[in-house]
């Protein structure tokens, strides 16, 4: 699954209407949200860092959830944009999530443990789960 990495406001003109997971490397406005979502029609979420979470308008905040827009917290540990602008969540995340299903674990369960594997927060691991 790739995340397409936005490190700042005059990068959302350059978003494709395909994208569906956006990575916001700044602290974004109201006014930059309603524009990603309108360039980016078929976005399923955003994923910002966490300090940057916490400052999001109540109102943007219930833009995204009307508009059944997911709003994730965490980082793109060791990416670099010069390379690529893109951040993919690696098959073998996936893979283990499978692994972790066929022993019977509950999903809350899962999520806890994946986050604790993986370098990536739990609301993410659990919409990677639901979106598998």
């Amino acid at each position: 699954m790739k995340i397409r990495v936005v490190s700042s406001k005059e990068e959302i003109n350059t978003l494709g209407p395909d994208e569906e997971i956006v990575h916001l490397a700044f602290r974004p406005s109201n006014t930059d949200i309603f524009s990603l979502v309108m360039k980016c029609p078929d976005v399923k979420a955003l994923h910002i860092p966490s300090s940057y979470k916490k400052t999001i308008s109540k109102s943007a905040q219930m833009y995204l959830s009307m508009q059944g827009i997911d709003l994730l917290e965490g980082d793109v540990w060791g990416h670099r944009k010069d390379i690529n602008e893109y951040s993919e969540v690696s098959r073998n995340v996936f893979n283990r999530i499978i692994e972790l299903r066929s022993e019977g674990l509950a999903e809350d369960v899962i999520a806890d443990k994946m986050a604790k594997e993986t370098r990536l927060s739990q609301d993410f691991i659990e919409f990677l789960m639901k979106h598998e």
